[in-house]
């Protein structure tokens, strides 16, 4: 399966814009596999950055997770005043303590405007973002979290397995 649609500015992107190598995620951010892939993208962030764009999409799994799309908000609220990143490393970080009094005192910590962040999350255009982000993981053939893509192409290996082939290549 191939990504759809290709990384755009609508993305949030970390790393090197014009790096011979994209790697797309589709996460939820109060999915344990997720939350264990975390430090491990960090790592090969940190390690290779300047070789790599990272991407991150939101798929909520709200069924299972009541948090994932509240937190997927965030996050989208946070990227309106440019801590989009921030906030991502911060859910991931305290996952296992997620509500909605924690989004804000997540945005508080952050110096972001708490009444705008509060309003923003309430904004369809998020609401819009965030179900985007999640369709397009529905036509690129994405079932669970997480998923990624390598230049566009569906990577079966996890996280371990993207930092395996990093190092091979």
């Amino acid at each position: 399966m191939s990504l759809k649609p290709k990384v755009s500015d609508r993305d949030h992107i970390q790393g090197n814009n014009s790096a011979d190598l994209t790697i797309v995620e589709y996460g939820d951010y109060q999915c344990p596999h997720c939350g264990a892939a975390h430090p491990i993208l960090k790592e090969m962030m940190a390690e290779l950055g300047s070789q790599i764009r990272f991407v991150f999409r939101n798929f909520p799994l709200s069924e299972m997770h009541e948090y994932a799309r509240p937190a997927a908000l965030a996050a989208e609220a946070a990227a309106l005043q440019g801590k989009f990143w921030e906030m991502h490393d911060a859910i991931y970080d305290n996952q296992q303590i997620l509500s909605t009094r924690f989004f804000m005192d997540l945005a508080e910590q952050l110096n972001l405007d708490v009444d705008q962040f509060k309003s923003d999350m309430q904004t369809e255009s998020l609401e819009e973002k965030v179900e985007g982000d999640f369709e397009s993981g529905m036509m690129s053939g994405v079932n669970g979290t997480p998923t990624f893509f390598v230049n566009g192409q569906k990577f079966d290996g996890g996280a371990e397995g993207l930092v395996q082939m990093l190092h091979e290549n």
